[in-house]
């Protein structure tokens, strides 16, 4: 470990404090170094170093106890909520929040996945790497059909962030020209395999309205020589990447911004802290640094800076930002706006179509692609609406043969069932929707006001539901896929509509509760992403989104991030902050 870097008590004065090392911290962390100031990147949790502390990976399944499934009980009393995380294994169970030593609550009648990863690089490690442009019909949305305040920007104020952004990352995809779903800067794109071509075709032919593209993923399909000169490789495709990975292949904290960060000689990282709050100085209405409890040793420290930055996903955000509170202002103190905590949202994955999808028995694909087929929404703007409900939905979905992995549970015995499972099987076609959930002031969280956690810190409580319009989405997106599979030509299809097994919470891109706005009667933000209260705090993840599109939201995160240090940089030179 470098000792240089890990700091654990310091008196030292910092030019900005950056509270969480995900995808907004490292971005933040990079940008205000290589600007030249002084940084300190508190971390809730342990250090996780590149390729040194990824411990399971290429480690193959047989080489685990029960071929990578968690113990029940094991699951049952530690990981009970993490275990419906998508990249939840027992490969990967290292990167996941223990559920038994991070309590919150949810109300009567309501249900909450609270997907968790406390370590240096947060669920950078762990994401899955789909990474879309919000367009225009997407910042005006809410100011056309009345739900939401209206975003304070569009498109045009992120273009060359997005852009900038891209570059770095490194987005493999095509350009597309959709102008539901702006072009990236992208890499060369993953191939479609022979059916999905074809179903390409197909769509085009049925739904010209409804374009089919290869999807766009943070993995280097072709690094540049920008990308080797980081110490980074081409993606393998081995379909591994949440145990982390050394090529750097995909976009993490760790294989990217963090290394840049390091490189200026300006940042400090203080792992194992967990911010309790924000220490306000009322005479001033400045934020002079925050209170932190030792993740191990329960013991509090300080630190101080010039300016804060809270990166720490929407809902730890949130709940230091509620936590942060005086006797003048008992609901915290960035929130005379009286919204923190409201207008919680996540993405609806809730509807589900797959058919068997005859012929190509002569083609297969080698290795397992880090993308599938996307199919933007195609109701995005209010004349596209359905007569039942408002916004729209996303498509993922793509073309496979079965395999002896799938056919591994079927009834059989002897020389020749196993045979069968050498040989691939039928092609299959799948869809799987993701859709939009509306702001609304009802679905909160908020603090415990008698439970706490280990730390001393309030419990979380949520209120969340799927409300009458996302669940007339998903009905009508079973629909919909239905008819899309049979124009590509599907046979023995199934489609499912579940709300009750996938709660919100589920889709992990918690939206909302510290949103953007022009007005600080209802707004947190600026469009900067500064506190309207609190001109040197600035909150750069989902917390800070007015409504929530269809697209994964963690580019936009990354855009608004870069975006919002350029702007605190100038005003710093101006001293205004």
């Amino acid at each position: 470990m470098n000792e240089k870097l890990y700091i654990n008590e310091t008196r030292e004065q910092f030019d900005v404090l950056v509270v969480g090392s995900g995808v907004t911290g490292g971005w933040a962390a990079k940008e205000f170094t290589e600007r030249g100031f002084k940084v300190l990147m508190i971390e809730r949790g342990r250090v996780v170093e590149h390729r040194k502390d990824y411990p399971t990976e290429a480690k193959p399944a047989w080489t685990f106890p029960n071929r990578t499934k968690v113990n029940d009980l094991l699951t049952e009393q530690e990981y009970s909520v993490q275990s419906k995380c998508y990249a939840f294994n027992d490969t990967t169970k290292h990167f996941f929040g223990n559920d038994r030593d991070l309590p919150y609550s949810t109300e009567d009648g309501t249900d909450f996945n609270w997907i968790r990863g406390n370590q240096l690089g947060g669920k950078s490690l762990t994401w899955h790497r789909q990474t879309y442009r919000m367009s225009d019909y997407d910042f005006t949305a809410n100011k056309k059909d009345g739900y939401g305040n209206d975003w304070p920007i569009r498109y045009k104020d992120l273009e060359k962030y997005y852009g900038y952004v891209e570059k770095f990352v490194g987005i493999s995809g095509n350009t597309d020209g959709l102008k539901q779903l702006p072009d990236s800067d992208c890499l060369p794109p993953f191939d479609m395999k022979v059916p999905e071509i074809e179903a390409k075709k197909r769509m085009a032919e049925n739904f010209p309205d409804r374009p089919m593209v290869i999807g766009r993923a943070a993995h280097l399909s072709s690094p540049s020589q920008f990308h080797i000169e980081q110490g980074r490789m081409k993606c393998q495709a081995r379909d591994e990447c949440q145990k982390g990975c050394s090529l750097g292949a995909y976009f993490s904290t760790q294989s990217s911004t963090l290394p840049a960060a390091v490189k200026t000689g300006n940042l400090h990282i203080a792992p194992n802290s967990v911010v309790h709050s924000l220490i306000y100085d009322h005479g001033k209405n400045r934020v002079r640094g925050v209170k932190v409890i030792d993740a191990q040793s329960l013991s509090t420290r300080e630190y101080f800076g010039n300016v804060v930055f809270l990166c720490a996903s929407t809902i730890a955000s949130t709940q230091v930002l509620l936590n942060s509170k005086t006797r003048a202002r008992p609901n915290g103190i960035a929130n005379s706006s009286g919204v923190t905590g409201h207008y919680l949202m996540d993405h609806c994955y809730n509807a589900r179509a797959q058919g068997k999808l005859p012929g190509w028995e002569d083609e297969y694909y080698s290795g397992r692609r880090p993308t599938g087929i996307y199919v933007p929404n195609f109701q995005y703007t209010p004349e596209k609406y359905k007569k039942n409900y408002v916004r729209g939905y996303a498509l993922g979905g793509e073309a496979n043969r079965s395999d002896f992995k799938g056919r591994a549970t079927n009834d059989g015995i002897g020389a020749d069932f196993k045979n069968s499972l050498t040989k691939p099987g039928a092609w299959h076609f799948g869809f799987y929707a993701q859709g939009e959930m509306l702001p609304k002031f009802d679905n909160q969280v908020s603090l415990s006001s008698s439970k706490t956690d280990r730390w001393g810190m309030p419990q979380l409580h949520f209120n969340v539901r799927w409300s009458d319009n996302e669940k007339a989405m998903m009905d009508d997106c079973a629909i919909e896929s239905e008819k899309m599979l049979r124009a590509i030509g599907c046979e023995d299809i199934q489609t499912s509509v579940s709300y009750h097994n996938s709660p919100p919470g589920s889709a992990i891109h918690e939206l909302g509760t510290a949103r953007m706005g022009r007005d600080p009667k209802d707004s947190v933000l600026n469009a900067y992403n500064q506190a309207h209260d609190i001109p040197n705090l600035f909150v750069t993840d989902g917390s800070s989104y007015c409504s929530s599109a269809t697209v994964n939201p963690s580019l936009t995160f990354m855009a608004l991030t870069v975006r919002a240090v350029e702007f605190c940089v100038e005003e710093m030179k101006q001293r205004r902050i």
